[in-house]
């Protein structure tokens, strides 16, 4: 049945890229193929090898086995990382290799592409059973990729994370796997809660800053955010109740909040204009005024600058270089 529907997935991605004017030629022979297979099997009842799995308030139909997963973002390349499962496709953020941070745990995947439109052609011939892109995508795009095998919206805010890995957990058969690593996370955080409560650093003002082009926040429920005021206690600054999207500042600005720490997250692939932007920002006078600054309590990515903040690997290794950097 897989082969099958790979040939009539062939189709209906021939009509799809025709329709996008890609430069390519279009075999048209698998069209006038897929047709004729589709009359020989309509007989065959697909119910019969599906399964119906429920993520996040919709329900989607999936083979009863599923066997090849494309992870067609960070975030699902990330909880693939953590369950130790291999996709048979990744995306990259420059279309050619597995993030740095990722390769050792995805060494062997084929690159289908980069995160923003994963390449539908090379997607295909991987035959997958299900792919796991992003909720960043729009319709057209979830609309393209159904064609291949059935998608997956895989959200990208922070709040979704373990439902993101639970999904993650059963379509790969990881759920085991999945359940422990929430529950080990849990009971490891539950300590460094304590330990917070229990030192200097309980009242202290933390404000996370990702530099891409200059400094930029996040609104609470963002990015790492969620790690650091949920899950560790700490409180929201009250500058933060303003920010509703990514948002620059200005270093005047960082001055007059003047935050007792401060995480800056620097990636060079998010930099590639202003490379010596780091080391700009550590040196500049107004930034050194900060309290943070004054007190040592700088940290320079505590975890790689390209995690994406909301998912279980982030969670995970940031709790874990917080313990053993900053309550050290």
């Amino acid at each position: 049945m897989k082969k099958h529907r790979a040939l009539i997935c062939a189709g209906a991605l021939a009509l799809m890229l025709a329709a996008c004017n890609t430069d390519e030629e279009v075999d048209t022979s698998s069209a006038a193929e897929t047709e004729q297979v589709s009359k020989d099997e309509k007989p065959v009842a697909d119910e019969a090898i599906a399964q119906k799995v429920s993520y996040l308030g919709s329900d989607y139909e999936v083979p009863a086995k599923v066997e090849t997963i494309i992870a067609a973002s960070l975030e699902a390349m990330e909880d693939a990382a953590v369950l130790g499962v291999k996709p048979a496709g990744v995306i990259s953020t420059d279309g050619t290799a597995v993030p740095k941070y990722l390769e050792k745990d995805l060494a062997g995947a084929t690159v289908v592409g980069s995160k923003k439109e994963p390449n539908t052609e090379a997607m295909l011939s991987l035959n997958p059973d299900v792919i796991l892109g992003t909720s960043k995508w729009d319709e057209a795009q979830i609309s393209n990729y159904n064609k291949i095998a059935t998608t997956f919206p895989y959200s990208h805010i922070s709040t979704n994370w373990k439902e993101n890995l639970l999904l993650f957990g059963q379509l790969a058969g990881k759920e085991p796997e999945a359940q422990k690593a929430l529950k080990d996370y849990d009971t490891k955080l539950a300590s460094t809660k304590e330990s917070i409560a229990n030192s200097e650093l309980k009242d202290k003002k933390v404000l996370i800053i990702r530099v891409r082009g200059g400094l930029t926040v996040y609104p609470a429920g963002v990015y790492l955010n969620p790690s650091l005021y949920e899950d560790f206690g700490f409180t929201v600054p009250k500058e933060l109740n303003s920010i509703e999207a990514q948002t620059t500042i200005t270093y005047e600005t960082l001055a007059e909040w003047n935050p007792d720490m401060i995480f800056l997250q620097f990636a060079d692939d998010e930099n590639k204009e202003t490379p010596e932007l780091l080391q700009e920002i550590l040196d500049n006078p107004i930034f050194n005024s900060t309290t943070a600054a004054k007190t040592n309590n700088v940290h320079v990515n505590l975890i790689d600058a390209m995690a994406q903040g909301g998912t279980a690997w982030s969670k995970i290794n940031f709790l874990d270089a917080f313990n053993e950097n900053v309550l050290k």
